[in-house]
Protein backbone atom coordinates (compact mmCIF):
# COMPACT_ATOMS: atom_id res chain seq x y z
CA UNK A 1 0.00 0.00 0.00
CA UNK A 2 2.47 2.41 0.68
CA UNK A 3 4.28 1.71 -2.84
CA UNK A 4 1.17 2.88 -4.17
CA UNK A 5 0.89 6.21 -2.17
CA UNK A 6 4.54 7.35 -3.64
CA UNK A 7 3.18 6.40 -6.91
CA UNK A 8 0.31 8.75 -6.46
CA UNK A 9 2.66 11.59 -4.89
CA UNK A 10 4.78 11.57 -7.99
CA UNK A 11 1.61 11.36 -10.38
CA UNK A 12 0.54 14.49 -8.78
CA UNK A 13 3.64 16.12 -8.58
CA UNK A 14 3.48 15.86 -12.31
CA UNK A 15 0.17 17.27 -12.80
CA UNK A 16 1.11 20.46 -10.49
CA UNK A 17 3.99 20.64 -13.10
CA UNK A 18 1.38 20.45 -16.11
CA UNK A 19 -1.20 22.75 -14.54
CA UNK A 20 1.60 25.18 -13.72
CA UNK A 21 2.06 25.14 -17.80
CA UNK A 22 -1.37 25.42 -18.75
CA UNK A 23 -1.92 28.22 -15.87
CA UNK A 24 1.58 30.57 -16.59
CA UNK A 25 2.26 31.84 -19.94
CA UNK A 26 5.57 32.91 -18.74
CA UNK A 27 6.34 28.53 -18.80
CA UNK A 28 6.59 28.87 -22.37
CA UNK A 29 9.11 31.52 -22.43
CA UNK A 30 11.22 29.80 -19.32
CA UNK A 31 11.09 26.06 -21.93
CA UNK A 32 12.72 28.25 -24.52
CA UNK A 33 15.34 29.86 -22.77
CA UNK A 34 16.15 26.71 -21.50
CA UNK A 35 16.26 24.58 -25.00
CA UNK A 36 18.13 27.72 -25.69
CA UNK A 37 21.03 26.94 -23.03
CA UNK A 38 21.31 23.44 -23.07
CA UNK A 39 21.74 23.78 -27.15
CA UNK A 40 23.82 26.52 -26.79
CA UNK A 41 25.49 24.78 -23.86
CA UNK A 42 25.81 21.45 -26.05
CA UNK A 43 27.52 23.48 -28.89
CA UNK A 44 29.94 25.35 -27.14
CA UNK A 45 30.80 21.99 -25.70
CA UNK A 46 30.59 24.04 -21.68
CA UNK A 47 32.67 22.54 -19.07
CA UNK A 48 31.28 20.89 -16.55
CA UNK A 49 31.39 23.09 -13.36
CA UNK A 50 29.77 25.69 -16.34
CA UNK A 51 27.20 23.12 -17.28
CA UNK A 52 26.21 22.73 -13.47
CA UNK A 53 25.78 26.74 -13.56
CA UNK A 54 23.23 26.53 -16.54
CA UNK A 55 21.11 23.40 -15.25
CA UNK A 56 20.85 25.53 -11.72
CA UNK A 57 19.80 28.46 -13.37
CA UNK A 58 16.98 26.22 -15.22
CA UNK A 59 16.06 24.46 -12.52
CA UNK A 60 15.77 27.34 -10.21
CA UNK A 61 13.84 29.58 -12.38
CA UNK A 62 11.56 26.67 -12.83
CA UNK A 63 10.95 26.00 -9.23
CA UNK A 64 10.15 29.79 -8.53
CA UNK A 65 7.70 29.84 -11.01
CA UNK A 66 6.19 26.73 -9.64
CA UNK A 67 6.11 28.10 -6.33
CA UNK A 68 4.85 31.74 -8.18
CA UNK A 69 1.80 29.36 -9.37
CA UNK A 70 0.83 27.98 -6.18
CA UNK A 71 1.33 31.19 -4.12
CA UNK A 72 -1.03 32.73 -6.56
CA UNK A 73 -3.49 29.91 -6.84
CA UNK A 74 -3.57 29.93 -2.96
CA UNK A 75 -4.43 33.31 -2.55
CA UNK A 76 -7.12 33.23 -6.07
CA UNK A 77 -8.72 30.78 -3.52
CA UNK A 78 -8.96 32.10 -0.39
CA UNK A 79 -10.59 35.96 -1.48
CA UNK A 80 -11.69 37.65 -4.42
CA UNK A 81 -11.55 40.66 -2.87
CA UNK A 82 -8.95 43.00 -3.49
CA UNK A 83 -6.53 42.91 -0.17
CA UNK A 84 -3.17 44.31 0.69
CA UNK A 85 -1.98 40.98 1.75
CA UNK A 86 -3.00 39.42 -1.17
CA UNK A 87 -1.00 41.64 -3.37
CA UNK A 88 2.20 41.28 -0.84
CA UNK A 89 2.27 37.87 -1.45
CA UNK A 90 1.77 37.63 -5.11
CA UNK A 91 4.48 40.50 -5.99
CA UNK A 92 6.92 38.63 -3.33
CA UNK A 93 6.54 35.88 -5.27
CA UNK A 94 6.85 37.33 -8.74
CA UNK A 95 9.75 38.99 -7.37
CA UNK A 96 11.31 35.44 -6.62
CA UNK A 97 10.58 34.31 -10.00
CA UNK A 98 12.56 37.60 -10.95
CA UNK A 99 15.58 37.19 -9.47
CA UNK A 100 15.68 33.69 -10.21
CA UNK A 101 15.46 35.20 -14.20
CA UNK A 102 18.42 37.43 -13.13
CA UNK A 103 20.48 34.80 -12.06
CA UNK A 104 19.79 32.84 -14.92
CA UNK A 105 20.79 35.80 -17.22
CA UNK A 106 23.91 36.32 -15.37
CA UNK A 107 25.07 32.59 -15.35
CA UNK A 108 24.29 32.88 -19.13
CA UNK A 109 26.57 35.83 -19.66
CA UNK A 110 29.43 34.42 -17.84
CA UNK A 111 29.53 31.24 -19.60
CA UNK A 112 28.44 32.24 -23.18
CA UNK A 113 29.62 36.04 -23.63
CA UNK A 114 33.09 34.68 -24.24
CA UNK A 115 31.87 31.92 -26.35
CA UNK A 116 29.32 34.13 -28.29
CA UNK A 117 32.23 37.04 -29.17
CA UNK A 118 34.59 33.76 -31.26
CA UNK A 119 31.35 32.76 -32.89
CA UNK A 120 30.42 35.86 -34.52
Amino acid sequence: MKRKKIIYSFIDAFSGIIEAFHRERNMGLHVLGALVALAASYYFRVEKLEFLFVITAIFFVFITELINTAVEAAVDLNTEDFHPLARTAKNVAAGAVLFAAVFSLIVAYMVFAEKLRGFW
